[in-house]
C-alpha cells in the first residue's frame, strides 16, 4: 500500500510540476532578418556581390574580345601563333572558373561572418526574455506544426522591441524591398 501511495504522490508531483512549466514560441527568422544589423549586413553583401560581379564581367568581356579576335584571325595565323592563342584562351577560361568558385566561397564566408553576431545577439536577447519570464522552453514557431496560444506565449513582439525592430518592419515588406532592389539592379544591367 505504501508503494502505491508513493507512486501516486510522485505522479501527482510530476503533474503539478509540469503544470507550472511555462512555454513560449518565437519566429526566430523574422527577428534575425528584421534586425537593423541584418539590413546593414545585406547592404555590405550587396556591395561585395556587385563588386565581384563587375570583376567577373570584366574577365568575361576580356575573354570574349580575345575569343572574337581568335575566330577572326585564326585562319591567317601560323600554327605556333594559333596554338599560343588557344593556350591563352584556355588559361583565361580556367582563371574565370577558379575566380567564380573562389568568389562564391568568399561571399558565403563573408555572409556567415556578418550574420554570426546577429544570430548571437538575437539568441542572447531571447534567453534574457525567457529567463525573465520564467519560461522552461522557447520554441521556434517556424518549425512547429501547431502552437496553442493559451499554453505558449509568443515572445516575438517582446523580442522585436528588445532588438530594436520597429513595428512597421515585416518579412513581407522586406521581401518586397529585396525584389524591388533586384529588379532595379536587373534594369541597370540592361
Amino acid at each position: 500500500m505504501k508503494k502505491i501511495i508513493l507512486i501516486a504522490a510522485a505522479a501527482f508531483m510530476t503533474l503539478a510540476a509540469s503544470a507550472q512549466q511555462k512555454f513560449a514560441h518565437v519566429n526566430f527568422n523574422e527577428l534575425v532578418q528584421l534586425m537593423p544589423e541584418a539590413y546593414a549586413a545585406r547592404e555590405t553583401m550587396s556591395a561585395a556581390q556587385k563588386e565581384a560581379g563587375e570583376a567577373y564581367q570584366s574577365m568575361i568581356d576580356e575573354f570574349q574580345t580575345k575569343y572574337t579576335e581568335y575566330q577572326q584571325k585564326a585562319a591567317s595565323w601560323t600554327g605556333a601563333v594559333k596554338e599560343s592563342k588557344e593556350k591563352a584562351l584556355s588559361e583565361m577560361q580556367t582563371r574565370i572558373q577558379e575566380f567564380e568558385q573562389s568568389v562564391q566561397q568568399e561571399l558565403q564566408q563573408q555572409n556567415q561572418q556578418l550574420m554570426a553576431p546577429i544570430y548571437k545577439k538575437a539568441n542572447e536577447e531571447l534567453q534574457k526574455l525567457a529567463k525573465a519570464g520564467g519560461y522552461v522552453y522557447v520554441f521556434d514557431a517556424t518549425s512547429l506544426l501547431y502552437v496553442d496560444p493559451a499554453q505558449s506565449k509568443d515572445l516575438t513582439p517582446d523580442a522585436r522591441k528588445a532588438l530594436g525592430i520597429s513595428d512597421d518592419k515585416t518579412l513581407e515588406g522586406l521581401q518586397q524591398e529585396m525584389q524591388a532592389q533586384a529588379q532595379a539592379q536587373a534594369g541597370a544591367q540592361k
